[in-house]
């Protein structure tokens, strides 16, 4: 017969053996619950400069790109904007680390080519879009490389008055019941 101090030793290994089990259960499901922040997929579709369709899971999702604010499709540059994007992701395989969701439901990420270069940041570097400053306030990198396109007069700041997109929305929105 094995003696109380014994059984409750083997008790103890065994309660500890379940208990980080069940944590580690735990932390899977939370993991895979919490929905990935990471993942790879082939861009089916641009919409414009700075929204593309992925397919994840079979289907396609909208991806919003963070950070950034291309011109609208309607717009002086929209469509240079949009074929920017197209010439880098159309058909390929991306990497995105997302972010979250706008307020229309899309994922916002962060797109990285095959190459490991940022789709946002090459956008501003070549001047077919503005840095949102309101929804990446403190990204030094875009906020450098849209001062290098401006300097430069690269892409739409060839424009002496480039009007951003977030006015041209308001400029143009019907009126509101």
């Amino acid at each position: 017969m094995i003696s109380a101090p014994l059984q409750t030793l083997k008790w103890l290994i065994t309660a500890s053996r379940l208990s980080a089990f069940f944590l580690s259960v735990a932390v899977l499901l939370f993991v895979v619950d919490s929905g990935a922040t990471e993942f790879s997929s082939p861009v089916v579709s641009v919409i414009d400069g700075d929204t593309i369709d992925v397919l994840h899971y079979e289907k396609p999702e909208r991806i919003r790109l963070n950070g950034i604010d291309c011109p609208e499709k309607t717009q002086t540059f929209g469509q240079r904007a949009k074929q920017a994007t197209s010439e880098l992701v159309f058909g390929k395989d991306v990497m995105l680390q997302t972010l979250g969701k706008d307020r229309q439901g899309h994922t916002i990420a962060d797109v990285f080519l095959p190459d490991g270069r940022k789709l946002n940041q090459i956008l501003v570097k070549k001047g077919w879009c503005w840095w949102y400053r309101k929804y990446a306030p403190r990204d030094v990198i875009l906020e450098e490389l849209e001062r290098r396109a401006r300097a430069d007069r690269s892409g739409l700041w060839t424009d002496p008055h480039p009007l951003p997109p977030w006015l041209y929305r308001e400029l143009t929105a019907g009126p509101h019941p």
